[in-house]
C-alpha cells in the first residue's frame, strides 16, 4: 500500500486533517510524521485532527509516533485532537502501557474538530 493512498492530509481551513487508515509499516509512519509536520509549517495550520478509526492494529512503535508527532505538532504552534480510536487500539495501548494522557482526544472527527475550534478560542 502506497502512502499517499493510505494517509491523505486535508485542509479544513486553518486545520489538517490527517486520516491513519490500512497497515502502515514503521517506515511509511515515519516518512507520515515528516509529511504532516511539514504540512503544519507550510499551511500555518492552527490544529490538527489525527484520525485513527483505519487502524485496527497499532504496535507500541506506532504509538510512540503518534505521541511524539503530537509534540511535535505543538512545538510547531499548532494543537492535536486524536479521534477515532477503535476499542481494541484502546485496549492494547493501556495494555503496552503507552502513556497518551497528554493528548487531547474525542469520539469522532466532528467532536474533534469542535474541540479544535474549543481550543482555539
Amino acid at each position: 500500500m502506497k502512502l499517499e493512498d493510505a494517509t491523505p492530509i486535508i485542509q479544513l481551513g486553518e486545520h489538517l486533517l490527517v486520516s491513519m487508515q490500512g497497515d502502515l509499516d514503521d517506515r511509511a509512519v515515519l516518512q507520515l510524521e515528516s509529511d504532516i509536520t511539514r504540512s503544519v509549517s507550510e499551511t500555518q495550520a492552527t490544529g490538527v485532527l489525527l484520525e485513527l478509526s483505519g487502524l485496527t492494529i497499532i504496535d507500541s512503535f506506532i504509538a510512540r509516533v503518534i505521541a511524539r508527532l503530537a509534540g511535535m505538532i505543538r512545538l510547531l504552534g499548532a494543537e492535536v485532537v486524536v479521534v477515532g480510536i477503535q476499542p481494541a487500539v484502546a485496549i492494547t495501548l493501556l495494555e503496552l502501557g503507552i502513556g497518551m494522557q497528554h493528548l487531547r482526544t474525542a469520539l469522532n472527527a466532528a467532536d474533534g474538530m469542535a474541540l479544535l475550534h474549543e481550543i482555539r478560542e
